[in-house]
């Protein structure tokens, strides 16, 4: 009787070694290497009907363009490309409690018009009964199955035949041609596989929501992103109600466009206008904030950034940034104070952006510069202006990418003006409603707003 074998499987990358070496000489990651057991003879146990073909000619192949799945949510269709592609794969990753089951449970209610089959491995068919009542839609043709077998899955998939399959999650499914655990690299690879195979064959779209590592990638072997068609990020800080999903590979549409959820008792709610959401409603104008005019992929909306400067209390000033990097704040405070003449160095500067967004976009530089300077001044900067430049180490205000697109974001929510680089190209110069101001350097933006 044949023996298993031992191997030891990167976790990164996939590469297999017959012992345990401390970097993978694949993919250079270190301590990625786990032990895993392959039988000494696999055995398929999974079986679906299958289609015979054969190789065709690439001229002799008619190109049919199938519709598209209607989600029901317009944020997901719009990432998705106009929607789900029948056949297609699709892995949704994020963090643990940012919504990822719920976003999957409320996709499922809001195909009404579909057969769908939603297989938790995680929660048993009353905790999604329980889950589901807080929905406001409702899809009486949602099968529910709490199973963790694939060839058991697969088996009622094919009494079914479901539309759309939802699995949740992949690392809790597992295969019996695979002597593991599930989670492990090898059963997560297998069953990935599997489920291509029966989707491609059938014409049956599955969703699998994957799990993410404390790095922030996802967890399991780096060949589950290659295998899948479509790749959903779903990001959000536990302390806020907004949620971020973006596309990180799509084989069917853009990688560009985001969609934007608000976290409520009710499910998530998309957010069409998320300018306004991340924009604070106050009345009277206050200094150490300033709106700047950002763009996520090809998205554009309106961020407030928020800043506080006080004088130091210890002997080293303290430097703090919530949703923006530190280090560049670093940089434009020694900007400000090499090029413009403000002595900061003594200062404590706190900086926030608002709504707990992290935004990485240097077209904020001119609005984080501006909100410093407004708290150290304690002068205010009008609610109606909005700021999009970078900022260079010699003070020179640069040109930023998509400049009409913020330029016309802005003239749709009624601001009367905004500051770009004088040197950037832009198209709606004339004929928007909205008062462009061009500078070239910090302090030209300093005279003109304070002075």
């Amino acid at each position: 009787m044949a023996k298993s074998k031992t191997v030891y499987v990167c976790s990164n990358c996939g590469a297999e070694s017959p012992k345990w070496v401390g970097r993978c000489p694949s993919c250079g990651e270190w301590n990625t290497y786990v032990e895993e057991i392959i039988p000494a003879k696999k055995t398929q146990t999974v079986s679906f009907s299958q289609v015979q073909q054969r190789p065709q000619l690439l001229n002799d192949i008619t190109a049919l363009e199938k519709n598209r799945i209607r989600s029901g949510m317009k944020e997901i269709d719009r990432i998705l490309g106009g929607g789900i592609v029948p056949g297609s794969l699709l892995l949704l990753g994020g963090e643990p409690g940012v919504g990822k089951s719920t976003l999957a449970l409320q996709l499922a209610m809001r195909l009404d018009n579909k057969k769908i089959l939603y297989v938790s491995g995680e929660e048993s068919g009353e905790q999604i009964k329980l889950r589901a009542g807080r929905l406001e839609y409702n899809n009486e043709s949602c099968y529910v199955y709490s199973e963790t077998s694939l060839e058991t899955i697969i088996s009622s998939a094919e009494n079914i035949k479901p539309e759309i399959i939802i699995i949740d999650s992949i690392q809790t499914i597992n295969t019996a041609s695979i002597d593991s655990s599930a989670g492990t690299i090898s059963q997560v690879r297998e069953c990935a596989a599997l489920l291509l195979k029966y989707a491609k064959q059938t014409g049956t779209p599955v969703i699998l929501i994957g799990h993410i590592t404390k790095d922030g990638s996802l967890a399991g072997p780096k060949i589950l992103e290659h295998i899948v068609d479509v790749v959903l990020q779903f990001e959000g800080d536990s302390n806020y109600i907004y949620r971020i999903l973006r596309a990180v590979k799509n084989r069917f549409g853009a990688t560009t466009e985001i969609g934007i959820f608000e976290m409520l008792t009710k499910g998530l709610r998309e957010v069409s206008n998320p300018s306004e959401m991340f924009i604070s409603q106050h009345e009277e104008l206050l200094s150490g904030i300033a709106i700047a005019a950002t763009i996520d992929g090809i998205r554009p909306f309106m961020i407030e950034t928020q800043a506080l400067v006080s004088s130091a209390v210890y002997g080293t000033p303290q430097r703090s940034s919530t949703g923006f990097d530190t280090r560049r704040l670093n940089m434009l405070l020694a900007v400000l104070e090499k090029r413009a003449g403000f002595r900061l160095a003594v200062k404590d500067v706190f900086m926030n952006i608002a709504g707990g967004l992290r935004v990485s976009d240097p077209a904020i530089d001119m609005a984080v510069i501006s909100a410093v300077l407004s708290s150290n001044l304690d002068i205010p900067v009008d609610r109606n202006v909005c700021f999009a430049g970078e900022t260079g180490l010699s003070g020179e205000i640069r040109p930023v990418s998509h400049i009409d697109q913020r330029i016309k974001e802005a003239s749709r929510l009624g601001l009367s003006k905004i500051y770009i680089s004088k040197y950037a190209r832009t198209s709606v110069r004339e004929r928007s409603n909205i008062n462009i101001v061009g500078v070239g350097k910090v302090e030209e933006l300093v005279k003109d707003l304070f002075t």
